[in-house]
């Protein structure tokens, strides 16, 4: 197929500004992160049923449960590479279809495993394996999905497009803790730890509908007239660092805080799971706002501000969550607030990521580059801080975490990457072309 001008374009935004293709790049994205919530939410579940058989205490269960969970993401760069190479060569459309599929199959098997009653030794393997299907598939879906979002969006709003990824991650995280919270603690532990897992099939099948009637990519259309590139190591690395506060602030305070709150505070299920939704909430309300805010005065300075305000809040808002003496209100909000932070990194992230790499290598750079800093501060955010809090005492780890995070990203953001300069100061390999297709499109 090659580009003729607007017909492609038309497919997909010219019925509406783009919307089958904000729902087409963002509905994996629901997916992959509401069954990472559902494993965060129920891994004193998962740690009871599949990793502490005999015995042994709760948390050494749930350190176990958290080894799992980030073996998953070491996965994520390797996902990353092989995905985000058929993406860049072979189309958007295709390999998000495949990816998809392969992240809600293996979310629905989580859900049908038999338990270590059942089936022994065997059954933390079984789900250790699943979780390396999902890592594969998490790690090509994020590249891809920004890949589409950010080559459809119309001029000035690369922005707000971006933070439609990382939108639905937070209804995704929503939805995982609504999921679980709707059941209750009794019914989880029962038999009610399944359902969660086994609701990715009529998710999956929506995406599937989604991705499947998805054009290509003007931008992937067009990359036959740009010469072969290469993946820039220095790039790839700025961009790792300048994500690492959103990776491990997010989960910190939005995934690892329930089983936090239960086994270093000794919170009530509900109440864990009703602090959880809090903070996602307030993820969630920063995010469009932060997305627009980055395309009227650039990425990195609502990044920046976002990490820059982590550093400064997040011991103080371990210690109000600590006093017995604080409102209710009074830990809600500063949840919220906490969940606002990593939003203000979120908005803006996804677009930050795809203009540090060109079109023919956009998927694997960008894809990579997250994939890494999710591996290292996100998938080790539980085990890290679990076991931190175990053999210290301390509960104030999970603040040392996300703000030790978040200063790596500051330093990284202060750094203005090559690509950056030459899309403002000078015509580059990308920015022509990006411009004449999307003059032909208007």
């Amino acid at each position: 197929m090659t580009w003729t001008g607007r017909v492609p374009y038309e497919r997909t935004a010219g019925r509406g500004p783009g919307v089958r293709a904000v729902a087409a790049g963002s509905v994996g994205n629901f997916v992959e992160w509401y069954e990472f919530a559902v494993y965060g939410f129920l891994a004193t579940v998962l740690a009871e049923r599949f990793f502490t058989p005999a015995g042994g205490g709760p948390v050494e269960g749930l350190v176990r449960t958290y080894a799992s969970f980030a073996l998953a993401f070491f996965f994520r760069p390797l996902g990353a590479v092989l995905f985000g190479r058929l993406g860049d060569r072979y189309g958007r459309r295709p390999v998000l279809i495949g990816v998809v599929a392969l992240m809600s199959g293996a979310t629905a098997l989580i859900g049908a495993l038999p338990t270590y009653g059942a089936v022994g030794a065997l059954a933390p393997w079984l789900l250790t394996l699943l979780r390396i299907v999902q890592g594969l598939a998490a790690g090509g879906e994020f590249g891809g999905a920004v890949a589409v979002l950010t080559e459809f969006a119309p001029p000035g709003r690369r922005g707000l497009y971006g933070a439609w990824q990382s939108f639905t991650v937070a209804l995704g995280l929503l939805g995982g803790a609504g999921v679980t919270a709707v059941l209750g603690a009794e019914r989880l532990a029962a038999w009610g730890w399944r359902l969660p897992f086994l609701l990715a099939v009529p998710l999956g099948l929506l995406a599937l509908w989604l991705r499947t009637g998805l054009a290509e990519t003007p931008e992937f259309l067009e990359r036959s007239k740009s010469p072969e590139m290469s993946l820039g190591w220095g790039a790839l690395v700025l961009a790792a660092a300048r994500v690492t506060g959103w990776a491990a602030a997010g989960y910190t305070f939005l995934v690892v805080l329930p089983s936090y709150l239960q086994t270093a505070l000794h919170t009530g299920f509900a109440q864990a799971l009703l602090a959880a939704a809090v903070a996602n909430a307030g993820f969630a309300a920063a995010i469009l706002p932060a997305g627009v805010l980055s395309d009227r005065v650039g990425r990195r300075p609502v990044l920046l501000a976002g990490a820059v305000l982590v550093v400064a809040a997040a011991l103080p808002v371990l210690d109000l969550l600590q006093d017995p003496g604080a409102s209710a209100l009074a830990k809600a909000l500063a949840l919220a607030g906490a969940g606002a932070l990593v939003g203000l990194m979120a908005g803006p992230g996804p677009a930050l990521l795809a203009e540090m790499f060109p079109s023919r290598v956009r998927w694997t750079g960008l894809g990579l580059a997250y994939a890494l800093s999710n591996a290292v501060f996100s998938g080790c955010a539980g085990l890290i801080i679990t076991e931190a809090v175990r053999r210290t005492g301390n509960p104030d780890i999970p603040g040392y975490y996300a703000a030790a995070a978040c200063a790596v990203s500051a330093a990284a953001l202060l750094k203005r990457a090559p690509q950056e300069r030459s899309w403002r100061s000078r015509p580059s390999e990308e920015a022509p072309q990006e411009t004449s297709w999307r003059k032909r499109c208007e």
